[in-house]
């Protein structure tokens, strides 16, 4: 039997950084997307997608490439997209280069929607995000969830 590798368990310190990036995660999407919902209709992961869109060239993408950019798996994106695609908000269409895949097309009212949705959306961000730390903060911020990020896409899941 094949000796365990010793725990390399995190200290006091760690614990309690860890602790609050999950609070500050899960508490940060919780606002947003309840405030997004209530405001527009819209879910957090249905303002990304169409966002996503919305930036993309042509403004459409394909559904694979969406659900990477989202961050969400291929089923969750194509409930999400079912159901802005109900609204009238995107469409999807065939891919003639491959038939099996499709794309995302942001439609007009969903422009629309989107514009509508963005500034208040922007003000919570920054009312529950930016407007608490100092410029330098943001600046660190940003390089460790850089780092962060880099590290995490460059590791293959398992």
């Amino acid at each position: 039997m094949a000796a365990m590798n010793a725990v390399n368990w995190l200290s006091e310190e760690e614990q309690r950084v860890w602790r609050r990036f999950l609070a500050v995660n899960s508490l940060l999407q919780e606002r947003l997307d309840r405030d997004l919902q209530r405001r527009d209709g819209l879910t957090l992961v249905e303002y990304a997608i169409l966002v996503h869109l919305s930036e993309a060239e042509g403004q459409r993408m394909r559904m694979r490439s969406l659900a990477d950019t989202v961050i969400v798996s291929k089923s969750r994106l194509s409930h999400q997209v079912a159901r802005l695609e109900r609204d009238g908000y995107v469409r999807r269409e065939s891919c003639v280069e491959d038939r099996r895949g499709f794309w995302a097309v942001l439609t007009e009212e969903g422009a629309k929607v989107l514009r509508a949705a963005a500034p208040g959306h922007v003000a919570q961000v920054r009312e529950h995000l930016f407007d608490r730390l100092t410029e330098e903060q943001v600046a660190r911020f940003g390089e460790i969830m850089a780092v962060l990020e880099s590290g995490l896409r460059d590791t293959p899941a398992d």
